[in-house]
């Protein structure tokens, strides 16, 4: 009787405001969970968990179990960054894949499978900052995959999408179970339809019990390599055995008052901190302002351009990222700035599947988390009689051995996926993410111009249409955009594009925490969002 991704009106949404909790993600169900571990006694942490694991069942188009992860977490006045993404298996190298004629890694099939971080990333969280059972954490997610739940508007659309795409392209017997698991009628299911998998309740209960080894060294182990060699994989125990996520301290910039923090490679969001280095240096007068537009706009192509040339593994970097974020080199680029559009020399960005979320208590504790399988449903692969989904971000890697993200063994790739947070004169401001791809750190620029510069509340921020760097000159605008602002950006040289689809543009969340302690949301409307709180 009606379509639930049609609006005949434009639709708004307000900030929302608690004092107890509160969990921002893509999911409304999710959004619960985190809400229920918190009434149930647990913290900012135990919910995040609980949410991540959630998601892994909720919404299986954008991440899963074998997926990686990241987090910045806030305790008493200290920031924490957590690196769960995986290294490349120790049997997969440049000669073997250039002997088998590769010229790049494909998307599909196991040269783009890296190892899995993300329920190490559960359970270390858990280990180090929760405090209630790590078991109590995935009941539900448990239940939902047991029992079903109504796949949600925009979810159903990602699924629908894959499925069309992989009943072309996915042969083999490696692409089989994905099948079995996410179409088992013959198709992806409708919105509202009810979808459950009891591989994913299994494989989760297993990690639960275990707190995560099962995954690395027991029976999900086991079944995981044991494919890889039957269907020509990679694996091999030792990979797995030897994973363990890693504690790093987060970066930052100040930016205008604002400690705007990100964490250091091998994610991307160095380049977030690079373009506001660039950004202080010229003044933003309001945002509806074609200039503010281009200055945005060229500041991230330059900074963009570094970042896709010099990160990787931060162990393999051959430039420091101390000199990509000194006040000299921003002054350098900065000066590169004109009244036209410059071309500099980049890759090509593209979006991806990930879902981002915040939660934060009444205690102050608050968690910025990021969990991918990097293209939708990832590599395609999903490990027999578990539900595992194993993500393609090996893909990242280039096969060019000049190139400083080439490809190695146990080397970790370059990484999209990246978390926020705010900070002011030592005092938390909140977590924020835009996930989407190479969109991420352009998310991230437009969200904290809309709230920094601009004054945006945190949904407006969110809100706002955005704009996406391509290549070179070409931008991609939504629909949204004011004619004027599109106009003068063309006289300056830009080459628009006006996509009427929105989900190319990254979904974003934010929680600001006043100084009375009053937690303000904001959430995503491109999405499925929704924002739970107490």
């Amino acid at each position: 009787m009606f379509d639930p991704l049609k609006f005949a009106y434009p639709s708004r949404r307000i900030p929302i405001y608690a004092k107890n909790g509160m969990v921002t993600t893509t999911n409304p169900l999710a959004s619960e969970i985190g809400i229920d571990i918190l009434k149930k006694g647990g913290n900012a942490f135990d919910a995040a968990v609980a949410v991540a694991a959630g998601l892994t069942v909720l919404e299986p188009t954008s991440n899963g179990i074998g997926s990686d992860a990241f987090a910045i977490l806030y305790k008493d006045g200290k920031l924490y960054g957590l690196n769960s993404s995986g290294y490349a298996p120790k049997n997969l190298t440049l000669e073997l894949m250039k002997e088998k004629g590769f010229e790049k890694i494909p998307p599909f099939g196991w040269e783009s499978v890296t190892v899995p971080g993300a329920p190490a990333a559960w359970a270390t969280l858990s280990d180090r900052f929760g405090v209630l059972p790590f078991e109590d954490l995935l009941e539900p997610s448990i239940k939902y995959a047991n029992e079903g739940f109504p796949v949600s508007p925009v979810t159903a659309k990602s699924w629908q999408s894959a499925f069309k795409r992989y009943k072309k392209e996915f042969k083999g017997e490696i692409f089989k179970t994905w099948f079995e698991v996410f179409a088992a009628n013959g198709k992806a299911p409708d919105v509202g339809e009810i979808w459950k998998s009891t591989y994913h309740a299994k494989t989760l209960k297993l990690i639960a019990e275990t707190k995560a080894k099962s995954f690395y060294s027991g029976k999900l182990a086991q079944r995981m390599v044991t494919f890889s060699k039957k269907t020509g994989g990679y694996f091999c125990q030792e990979d797995l055995e030897s994973f363990e996520p890693i504690w790093v301290e987060p970066l930052s910039v100040n930016y205008r008052g604002f400690d705007v923090w990100e964490l250091p490679p091998n994610g991307q969001g160095i380049i977030v901190l690079m373009a506001l280095n660039i950004l202080k240096g010229f003044e933003m007068r309001c945002k509806e302002d074609p200039e503010s537009y281009h200055k945005q706009i060229e500041a991230l192509k330059l900074a963009f351009s570094d970042g896709l040339k010099y990160i990787t593994d931060i162990e393999e970097m051959k430039i420091s990222v101390e000199s990509l974020l000194s006040e000299e080199y921003a002054n350098q680029r900065r000066n590169l700035i004109g009244e036209y559009a410059l071309l500099p020399q980049a890759g090509d960005p593209y979006s991806g599947g990930t879902v981002y979320f915040a939660t934060a208590d009444k205690d102050g504790n608050m968690v910025s988390y990021i969990q991918s399988n990097y293209m939708g449903f990832g590599s395609g692969i999903v490990v027999p009689n578990t539900g595992i989904s194993l993500q393609n971000r090996g893909t990242s890697f280039s096969l060019n051995e000049e190139d400083h993200n080439c490809l190695k063994p146990l080397k970790r790739p370059y990484h999209t996926i990246i978390p926020g947070f705010i900070t002011k004169e030592n005092k938390a401001i909140g977590p924020f993410g835009v996930m989407g791809g190479y969109m991420q750190p352009q998310g991230h620029i437009q969200f904290l111009n809309n709230f920094i510069d601009f004054h945006l509340n945190p949904q407006s921020a969110l809100d706002a249409p955005r704009w996406q760097w391509m290549k070179g000159k070409e931008i991609m605008v939504e629909n949204e955009f004011p004619k004027y602002i599109l106009e003068s950006l063309i006289d300056k040289g830009h080459q628009i594009e006006v996509s009427l689809n929105s989900s190319n543009f990254g979904r974003g969340q934010f929680i600001y925490r006043s100084d009375d302690g009053v937690l303000i949301g904001g959430t995503e409307p491109r999405a499925d969002s929704n924002i739970s709180c107490f």
